[in-house]
């Protein structure tokens, strides 16, 4: 695994959070660097301090002492039911009494009688009907009888002349006259053609610079590996050698040039066919035409009407309707009923207060408050205050590029005397190893991220 594809977003989650001081402009390579030199993006924690401060333990108070109140007991006469009245109901009295009552009163009513029918009571719609075919249903007294007779509709036959076909024109048309004639016409114009001459090239052989030399920096890999999410960047400073290469091209000799060629134009003799008189038209009028034709036109729409029964001046043939005019005596009931004589009433009795002696606790002093203060405590505490947050920061390290097996096993030593376990001196910067060095930054609070010059020398190894 290349441990720098994992460093690199650990410390930009890390600044994303916040985790680092605003002011840390981090370049993004490492200042004055030389050739051979390896550098990482370490954490420098943050610096603390203790300082002893006073504080509140117990805030001023105040203790309120209650004096309660002093009462007295007295006889007193008090009123414990109030003057009222009570309602005694008095009962309603009635009275049977017999009264004739109308049930209907007298009417007058139109009978139907239909053939082949029975004599019925004639419906509003019918009455409407008939009211509307003459029946003088306001006016006729009763027993009166009326008759309805049918009147067939009524037509009369005259002639009429009728349009057949309305007046218009025809149009005759005259077609143009034509003549052959010999005309000289253009086929095709002068014009110009530009000839192109092909340009002239020769081969060469150059040897051209590619990339200069330089130095560049490059992610280096090695002994620090990512152990969690504080560990750095890693850069290597590295010197690329100059490039050549040696090209075979295509040189122009002689450009590209044309000339212009002159092409006459093109004329031919052919016939043409010209119009010496154009198409005309004449119109011609056409007059309408009529025929007579013979109507039935309707001159009265069929009808009924009612006329009274045994009329001699009446028009059409009877219908077998008949409606008669009935008055119906109104009709009576005798009924028995109960007729109130006297409302129900209440009666009012008057009932009087009542009185009691009795001892009454009355208060002659009352309760009041006592304020006593209760001072408040302080004491004095240590705290421990940051003075500088925890930033990034470039720093010389080890990696394969300036490290050998003996110095990793120096290392080791180093580490394990110090109480930090790398597991086996083998010379191989492993996971126990990475483990072991963070480990000892934290513990000394030195910068995180790497294998640092500053570690090694904390360790007592030289280089």
């Amino acid at each position: 695994m290349k441990p720098q594809k994992l460093l690199l977003p650990a410390v930009l989650a890390l600044l994303a959070a916040g985790a680092f001081a605003a002011d840390d402009e981090l370049p993004a390579t490492p200042p004055d660097a030389k050739p051979g030199e390896c550098y990482a993006k370490v954490i420098i924690p943050a610096r603390y301090e203790l300082r002893k401060e006073e504080v509140v333990v117990k805030e001023p108070a105040e203790r309120i002492e209650v004096i309660p109140a002093r009462y007295e007991w007295v006889e007193e006469k008090i009123q414990v039911s109030e003057p009222s009245y009570r309602l005694v109901p008095q009962p309603a009295r009635y009275e049977t009494v017999t009264e004739k009552v109308e049930v209907r009163p007298k009417r007058r009513v139109w009978m139907i009688r239909t053939p082949g029918r029975q004599v019925k009571v004639a419906g509003p719609s019918l009455l409407a009907y008939a009211k509307a075919a003459g029946l003088p249903a306001d006016e006729a007294d009763p027993g009166q009888c009326f008759v309805e007779y049918y009147q067939p509709a009524q037509y009369r036959t005259e002639t009429q002349q009728v349009l057949k076909r309305d007046a218009g024109e025809v149009i005759e048309v005259i077609p143009a006259k034509y003549e052959w004639v010999e005309e000289k016409v253009l086929v095709k114009e002068a014009s110009k053609k530009v000839v192109q001459e092909p340009p002239v090239y020769e081969t060469v052989t150059e040897r051209v610079l590619v990339e200069p030399e330089k130095t560049v920096w490059k992610k280096g890999r090695g002994p620090v590996e990512r152990i969690d999410n504080t560990t750095g960047e890693i850069l290597c400073l590295v010197k690329v050698p100059a490039k050549y290469k040696t090209i075979t091209k295509r040189v122009l000799k002689k450009p590209a040039t044309t000339r212009t060629v002159e092409i006459p134009a093109v004329y031919k003799t052919v016939k043409v066919r010209r119009m010496v008189e154009p198409p005309k038209e004449v119109r011609k009028e056409v007059p309408a035409e009529y025929q007579t034709v013979t109507k039935r036109i309707k001159v009265a729409d069929e009808k009924v009407a009612w006329f009274p029964k045994g009329a001699s001046d009446v028009t059409g043939r009877p219908t077998g309707n008949e409606l008669c005019l009935k008055e119906e005596p109104p009709v009576y009931r005798t009924i028995t009923k109960r007729v109130l004589k006297s409302p129900a009433t209440t009666k009012k009795v008057e009932i009087p207060a009542k009185f009691k002696t009795v001892k009454v606790q009355r208060m002659v002093e009352p309760p009041r408050q006592k304020r006593i203060e209760i001072p408040g405590e302080t004491r004095t505490i240590t705290r421990r205050v940051k003075v500088a947050d925890e930033r990034l920061a470039w720093r010389p390290i080890l990696c394969q590029t300036n490290m050998t097996p003996d110095l990793v096993k120096r290392i080791q030593r180093a580490l394990k005397a110090a109480g930090f376990d790398p597991g086996p001196i083998d010379g191989v910067v492993g996971r126990e190893t990475l483990a072991a060095i963070d480990r000892y930054q934290r513990a000394k609070g030195l910068a995180r991220g790497g294998l640092t010059m500053a570690t090694i020398e904390s360790l007592g190894v030289t280089l």
